[in-house]
């Protein structure tokens, strides 16, 4: 999105919500406000505007530039597992089938069956495509002739996190960039 973007239409205006230590809250998703709140909160005094965008809002007694990026005032403790949801699980497995690497068609796999006694849990359940999960069937992947890709575990928050990284969202803000990346090794 360009700043002209931005001008014509408002409500693309959404502001990157840091916590207090000045890392996004989250990657996936990305943790934005629209910029409304991201207003509202400036003026409940509870985060600190960090960026602009070149857009002013105006009222009969203000005129202020619309946040890109705001820090909360108050650190926001995060989870230390996320919870196991299909998308989550996907991210794990960076939304490639666990058996053949394809991208495509993706559902999950129990990988001790159900009807085996396996249970749905991080530990027992990957991202398989649709061919994949019809070949392995109801058995586990040695008597399928399968090999999984990866091994099945929880995630912390902060691994799903670094995992989230891989995949951006399909805009972002110049003056979200230096914010999302901070931690990254820079190039020589």
């Amino acid at each position: 999105m360009d700043e002209s973007d931005a001008i014509r239409h408002p409500e693309n205006c959404p502001a990157l919500v840091l916590n207090a230590d000045y890392s996004p809250l989250s990657y996936y998703p990305l943790s934005l406000w629209p910029w409304q709140a991201a207003i509202k909160a400036v003026f409940l005094d509870k985060v600190i505007v960090v960026e602009n965008y070149d857009r002013h809002v105006h009222s009969p007694n203000l005129d202020m530039k619309i946040p890109s990026v705001i820090a909360l005032k108050q650190y926001i403790k995060p989870n230390e597992y996320p919870a196991f949801t299909r998308f989550n699980l996907f991210l794990r497995d960076k939304f490639q089938c666990q058996y053949c690497g394809s991208g495509d068609n993706l559902t999950f796999d129990h990988i001790i069956p159900r009807r085996a006694g396996g249970i749905t849990s991080w530990e027992n359940v990957a991202t398989a495509c649709l061919p994949c999960n019809l070949k392995k069937g109801g058995r586990n992947p040695m008597q399928a002739g399968m090999q999984l890709a990866t091994r099945a575990i929880r995630p912390t928050s902060w691994q799903l996190m670094d995992k989230g990284r891989m995949f951006p969202p399909n805009h972002l803000h110049d003056t979200w960039r230096d914010w999302l990346y901070w931690d990254i090794e820079l190039e020589a």
